[in-house]
């Protein structure tokens, strides 16, 4: 019989078994629940990451675990490509409904990177096109054309070359934007577009990708006039706006998308992270027009569209819209409004910014000035001695990122109460505190 597990010799396994890319947060998991994480010695913290987004509607939330397990005993796996079957089309003709505009025909993968990639040839095929831009800072997946998108050389790092015809240009990150120092990059900010299409381009552009809300860049928001004028400008050129909303998409930001915050309907969208509550499931999604550039053959996925995912997305959905997004939008503003106070209170707090429960704060050394001259600098070492003093001190899981690495994400599951984010943010104010 084998003995019962710890966390260091699970962590062990991983250490002679596993490739060695995976990162610890120190707090291996043997069992979860709602916005609770226990590890193999018995310890129980507050989770207020998600998986990196991706629990939206709590761990283990039962009406997904029943809508799965209820699938399971019926089949598991035909390829829903060849043999069609009701999750898959239940799914889809729901996603055509709650996704903003005319968008009504997905594609369904297994992550998010497969769902940026499958985008940029669906935007190939109907454009007739070649050439994508995407943003400095963001991120898009880590397969070869998803990270060619990606604007950040720390994910790149021996990796070239990837895919060809790529070009970035500058994202709205109104704190550190030379033109705007601190205040809102506006369409103004969004024109630098142009000068990319000019410049690096052969006017041959299929598509313009953008997240609506840049994730992995340290929670930067556009404005509603930059996004705008983004969209405005691709399709001046002929092209698509690809909406990746694999990290704000379900609910994650007070909206169902992110798009919706901004009145700005993509030409595709894309899915993974919170649409199934922790299945492997992605999605691309386009109108009929666009979809149906894409022939027999043009993309398939042996296990994408996965039944057993499809049916937990269709609970998921259904749990996000009786109320969980309604109380995730309340908490967000009571959360933006505190750590809007931390902002004011301490002076290595650079700028508090989000969405709904994407939220973030960037800290900061007062005492030095940061890059391009603008706002002070970026401190890496104090976020990660934030983030370390926030699990071994107070049981909090939270993320560490941002392009410069010195943002605390705040994105738990969806359900979390008003009590457990405020134990969050005092267990935040105590290690600025200690730290700072």
């Amino acid at each position: 019989m084998r003995e019962r597990e710890t966390n260091s010799s699970v962590e062990a396994a991983y250490d002679d078994y596993l490739m060695p890319i995976w990162k610890s947060l120190n707090v291996p998991v043997e069992r979860a629940s709602g916005c609770t994480l226990e590890d193999f010695d018995g310890n129980e913290y507050l989770d207020v990451f998600s998986g990196i987004s991706v629990t939206n509607v709590g761990h283990n939330n039962e009406a997904v675990v029943e809508a799965a397990t209820e699938q399971l005993e019926e089949f598991v796996h035909g390829c829903s490509y060849v043999h069609p079957n009701r999750p898959v089309a239940d799914l889809a003709e729901t996603i055509a409904e709650v996704t903003p505009g005319d968008l009504q025909k997905s594609f369904f993968c297994n992550s998010g990177t497969e769902a940026v990639e499958g985008a940029i040839k669906l935007a190939r095929k109907y454009t007739g096109s070649k050439e994508v831009i995407s943003l400095e800072m963001g991120f898009h997946g880590r397969t070869l054309g998803s990270l060619a998108l990606t604007g950040n050389r720390a994910y790149k790092q021996d990796m070239a070359p990837t895919i060809n015809d790529v070009a970035h240009t500058a994202p709205p990150y109104a704190y550190r934007c030379p033109r705007c120092d601190g205040d809102t990059c506006g369409a103004d900010c969004a024109d630098a577009l142009e000068r990319v299409i000019g410049s690096h381009t052969s006017g041959d552009l299929a598509a313009v990708v953008v997240e609506p809300v840049m994730g992995e860049a340290g929670i930067v928001v556009p404005s509603e006039a930059w996004l705008k004028r983004v969209r405005d400008i691709a399709h001046d050129h002929g092209a698509l706006l690809i909406a990746d909303e694999v990290q704000t998409g379900y609910g994650r930001t007070g909206e169902l998308f992110a798009s919706e915050h901004f009145g700005v309907e993509p030409d595709i969208l894309t899915q993974a992270k919170g649409i199934a509550n922790g299945l492997p499931l992605g999605a691309f999604t386009a109108p009929a027009e666009i979809a149906d550039a894409f022939g027999s053959g043009d993309h398939l996925s042996t296990f994408g569209g996965n039944p057993v995912a499809c049916a937990a997305a269709l609970a998921t959905i259904e749990e996000l819209e009786n109320g969980i997004i309604d109380t995730a939008r309340e908490n967000g503003e009571w959360l933006s409004a505190e750590l809007a106070t931390l902002e004011s209170d301490y002076d290595v707090v650079g700028e508090a910014r989000g969405l709904g429960l994407m939220q973030g704060i960037e800290l900061v050394d007062p005492e030095t000035t940061g890059p391009q001259h603008v706002a002070p600098a970026p401190d890496k070492e104090l976020a990660a001695a934030v983030g370390e003093h926030l699990r071994e001190e107070s049981n909090v899981v939270m993320g560490v990122g941002g392009y410069y690495k010195n943002v605390m994400r705040f994105q738990p599951p969806l359900t979390i109460s008003q009590a457990q984010l405020g134990e969050a943010v005092d267990a935040l104010r105590v290690a600025l505190d200690d730290l700072a």
